[in-house]
């Protein structure tokens, strides 16, 4: 067993499992325990999944959302014991592996189109429900 087998079993433990299937286009809610002296709290963070770089336990996701026409992106470790939970709100559909074109539209343009429209293999995937 080589060296990197080894590392990536070792890691296998601190995998998440209950992560939903998401890709990069998809709205997602990112559910964000933030700590504030001795308290902790959930802070939901509603963006548009921008890229998705990294594998195993390195992986890590950029979500970018626009408040009062001023972007803001976070990008988390996806494993990361300050995300509490992932729920996918919408599925986009992107053409790219990263939506960096993003950041320079303005209005109507920075939407994505859905991807329920002719795509029949995500039909079964779940998504939250309003």
């Amino acid at each position: 067993m080589g060296s990197q087998q080894i590392l990536e079993s070792i890691n296998e433990g601190a995998l998440k499992s209950d992560l939903p299937r998401f890709d990069v286009g998809d709205t997602i809610n990112v559910h964000a325990r933030i700590v504030e002296g001795e308290k902790e709290r959930v802070q939901v963070f509603q963006g548009t999944l921008m890229s998705r770089k990294g594998r195993g336990i390195h992986e890590m996701i950029t979500v970018r959302r626009v408040v009062d026409d001023i972007g803001i992106e976070r990008t988390w470790p996806l494993n990361s014991p300050f995300i509490a939970k992932i729920e996918v709100v919408r599925r986009g559909d992107a053409r790219r592996a990263k939506l960096y074109f993003l950041r320079e539209r303005v209005g109507k343009s920075r939407r994505l189109r859905d991807r329920r429209r002719g795509m029949k293999h995500v039909e079964g995937q779940p998504t939250v429900q309003r």
